[in-house]
Parts: C-alpha cells; structure tokens; sequence
C-alpha cells in the first residue's frame, strides 16, 4: 500500500479488511517527504466512498525522523451498515503539481446474522404496570368539576340570552367523521403515488407507511399505537388478531423492518418496500371487512 515519486512515500493502511455491519476500523494516511518539501493529505467529508462513512478523523501529525525527512499522519474512524464489499480506490496525496497515489483497498462488511422473516408468532414481554397516581386522580376530578360548573354556567347564560336574542346562528355544522378505512386507503395511495423508495427516501416511505397504519389501528381498535412502541402495538394486537395469525405476523414484519431502517440505517430490498406496502393495504381491508361482517352479525341477532 506504498508509493515511491521523487522520494516521497505515501500509503493508505486499513487495520480490519473485514467488520460487521456497525463495527469500526481505522485507517491509517502516512506520507514521508523529504525535509522542506510540503504535501497535502487527502480531504473528506462525511463518506470516503458511499456505504462507507468516517465517524472520527484526528488531525494531521508531523514527525521528524532520523534521516532529516518529515512524516505526516491521520487517523479515520470508518464503519458501515451496509452488507457488501467495497473496492476503495486509491487515496491521493497531493504535492506540488504533482498527485500520488495509495494502493486500493477492500473493505468487506458482512451482516452478523440473518433477519428472520417467517411467519412465526413469538411471545413478546409483557407491559408492567405502573403505580396508581391518587395525586393524578384527584386532579383529574377538580378538573373535571371546573369543567360541569362552567358548562352549567354557559347554559344558564344562553338561556338568558335566548329570551332577547336568535341564537340560530351559534350552531356550527359539523362534517360526520370519514370511515377510518377511507381515510387510510387514500393516504396509502398517495404514499404509493410518491414512489419515496423508489427515490432513495426509504425512511421517509417507511415512516409515513407506520403512521398511516397506527393512525388507523387507533381509530379502528382503539389502540394508541401512534404514542406507543412498536413492541407495545404488537403486545396490543396480538389479542386482538389471536384468530388472525398470519396477519398478525404480517403486520409484525412491517413494523419491525421500519424500525431497523429508522433506527438502525437499514437496506431495505425492493421487494421488502413493496411487501410493506401491500401489507398496509391488507392490514385495512382484511381488517375492515371483519368489523363489517361483525356489525352484519350483530344486526341480525337483533
């Protein structure tokens, strides 16, 4: 990993060419110049090359040797989540009008195990309960209280108020609520509309696909999945669909491979992306026509 140009030498040296995805290795920039000569170490940003990112650099040292001649230095942190190799081509240092050049290196990330996507149900820890807040409690009663006392309030100033007055115009219409499958399948339209992973914005698509269907599992099961974890949904959830097995372990892989991309800078393939997706899509429809055929059920028995 040398080169040799009017006596000058400069390498590139990596200490592990092969790391699992999120490990970090440095890499070592030395250039040996001869005494007064001047070189300029190569200059990076945020990526030595895509896939591979610099999350640390030290400055650059210099070292007279024994022989007369200085040694300049640099240290760069590297790590990556993506499974692959990468070819690093070679690193120049600049010297004059003149460019040398390292020799390439290989970098090898390889991912320490494998995503399980069967259908398997697994159980998940349970929630422990909080301690009862009386204090909370009774704050929430005096609140409560204030609340009925100026409602009284207000309809006895009304009352008063209708004798002299048309108060026809107070009453606002209100729109009736959209059904919450409505509401769902059109926002899930326009996410497919966009085509977010198709541009390369995977963490937006996937973010926008797990609020649309938290968004949805509140209005339909009353469940507050848009202010719990994913762990907490599924614990929810999977009361809910023990008679629905593999859409459970449907919606279980979406949320999960969302959160690997949003939290661990996960590659997500093609097929995964659209496999989201048309998941949301069944997660809505087939959940919609269940409480369709229930209120159907139930309007029969009576």
């Amino acid at each position: 990993m040398f080169h040799l140009f009017l006596a000058i030498i400069v390498s590139a040296v990596i200490d592990s060419t092969t790391l699992f995805i999120g490990d970090q290795t440095p890499l070592r920039l030395e250039a040996t110049v001869p005494s007064g000569e001047h070189i300029q170490m190569p200059v990076y940003g945020e990526y030595l090359i895509p896939g591979v990112e610099i999350i640390r650099r030290t400055g650059i040292d210099s070292t007279r040797l024994s022989d007369g001649n200085m040694r300049f230095s640099q240290q760069l942190t590297l790590t990556s989540f993506v499974d692959s190799l990468f070819a690093i081509d070679p690193i120049p240092f600049v010297s004059g009008s003149d460019t040398l050049y390292s020799q390439p290196l290989m970098l090898n990330v390889v991912q320490p195990f494998e995503l399980d996507t069967t259908p398997a149900i697994t159980d998940i820890k349970p929630l422990q309960k909080a301690p009862f807040w009386w204090w909370g409690l009774l704050r929430w009663f005096v609140l409560l209280l204030v609340l009925i006392l100026l409602g009284v309030g207000i309809y006895f100033l009304l009352i008063h108020i209708r004798d002299g007055r048309d108060l026809r115009h107070i009453y606002v219409h209100q729109e009736p609520e959209r059904p919450a499958e409505e509401v769902a399948l059109e926002k899930l339209d326009t996410i497919r509309e966009e085509k977010l992973w198709q541009a390369g914005r995977e963490k937006e698509y996937h973010t926008q696909l797990t609020d649309v269907v938290r968004e949805y599992i509140g209005k339909r099961f009353d469940v507050h999945s848009t202010e719990k974890t994913s762990d907490e949904t599924l614990q929810e959830m999977k009361t809910l669909l023990k008679d629905q097995k593999e859409l459970y372990s449907g919606l279980n892989q979406m949320l999960r491979l969302a959160d690997l991309i949003k939290f661990a800078k996960w590659k997500a393939t093609p097929d995964e992306n659209e496999q989201s997706l048309q998941m949301a899509y069944r997660f809505v429809n087939e959940t919609t026509e269940q409480a369709s055929t229930q209120a159907t059920n139930e309007e029969n028995v009576l």
